[in-house]
């Protein structure tokens, strides 16, 4: 049986808004500076992506429609739908603020900040959390996957889809994660490429127009990364104060999901886990169970969650 929040019965899929551009380099900095400056004007939502946001910004009209889309569905900024107001959030704050803690995007963790937010923002991001949550195969070739999520509009009678804005969708959903190959070298500008294929989760295969998820240990990915991550599907989808390895490692929106790690890979990050949290969090095996047991005390606050990856920054 299925089971996640795009099986819902009353759920609506995205799959537009990114204008066919995949995220760049310096783009969420861009869009977070910009509404940080306007934030007091109380109608500031003109001033950031009015006419002269493409003066300011140095792009076409279509391009900052897609700064504004990767901006607020990663997380750095956020938009009323009540009212013209933009403001930035605790997440743009805490890379981008005047403290912030990686205004560049230097540092790894946030990359997979980034990657996190995406993957599991199954509202926002289709594909994305499909592909990484429910995909059943590592290997899929570019039609592959539109056919496969072409026939899941149509099992789940979503409303209706055409092929043109599928393709336009995977095709971002790979340019965003994988390396593209050039056939002229002189043609290829790395500054194009998305940061997030540093992260070497997909990689092309030696078939046309093939691409393989590389699941397993993530060198770069940190123990308390995954324990972030970890609050964060705690808070979304249990009420329980202890979840099982195989939740963590194998349920839609998991840490093991949305990393690709095995799930050896997950309780080899999971069991210093006392150590990482203070005790806030514990790993318990009993009776064969392998889970992490949470204390009373600990709130999962996203605030808290923030506060273990600091150090990573250090």
């Amino acid at each position: 049986m299925n089971r996640g929040p795009l099986y819902q019965h009353d759920f609506r899929p995205q799959f537009s808004g990114h204008q066919t551009f995949p995220l760049r380099y310096g783009w969420l900095k861009k869009a977070y500076d910009r509404v940080s400056e306007t934030k007091q004007n109380s109608k500031n939502k003109t001033l950031c992506w009015g006419d002269d946001a493409i003066a300011r910004f140095g792009v076409g009209k279509n391009m900052v429609a897609s700064i504004r889309h990767w901006s607020s569905v990663v997380g750095v900024i956020k938009e009323s739908s009540r009212d013209n107001r933009v403001e930035t959030t605790e997440f743009g704050d805490f890379l981008f603020g005047e403290q912030g803690l990686d205004p560049y995007l230097e540092h790894p963790t946030s990359l997979w900040l980034i990657h996190w937010n995406l993957a599991t923002s199954w509202r926002k991001k289709t594909t994305w959390f499909w592909a990484f949550n429910h995909y059943p195969n590592l290997t899929f070739e570019r039609d592959q996957l539109i056919a496969r999520l072409e026939n899941l509009t149509k099992e789940l009678r979503w409303p209706q889809v055409a092929y043109s804005t599928l393709k336009k969708d995977v095709a971002c959903f790979i340019r965003t994660y994988a390396v593209q190959p050039s056939t002229a070298k002189a043609k290829h500008d790395d500054s194009l490429e998305s940061p997030l294929t540093e992260l070497g989760l997909l990689k092309p295969i030696n078939k046309r127009d093939g691409f393989s998820f590389v699941r397993g240990p993530k060198s770069t990915l940190s123990g308390k990364m995954v324990v972030y991550a970890l609050i964060e599907f705690w808070r979304e989808y249990s009420s329980s104060t202890a979840l099982s390895v195989e939740s963590i490692a194998y349920e839609p929106g998991s840490p093991g999901r949305v990393f690709l790690l095995d799930e050896n890979d997950v309780i080899d990050r999971l069991t210093n886990i006392d150590e990482v949290t203070d005790s806030r969090l514990t790993w318990n095996e009993t009776a064969g169970l392998k889970q992490v047991v949470q204390n009373p005390d600990f709130g999962l606050s996203s605030g808290q969650a923030f506060q273990l990856i600091k150090s990573d920054y250090l």
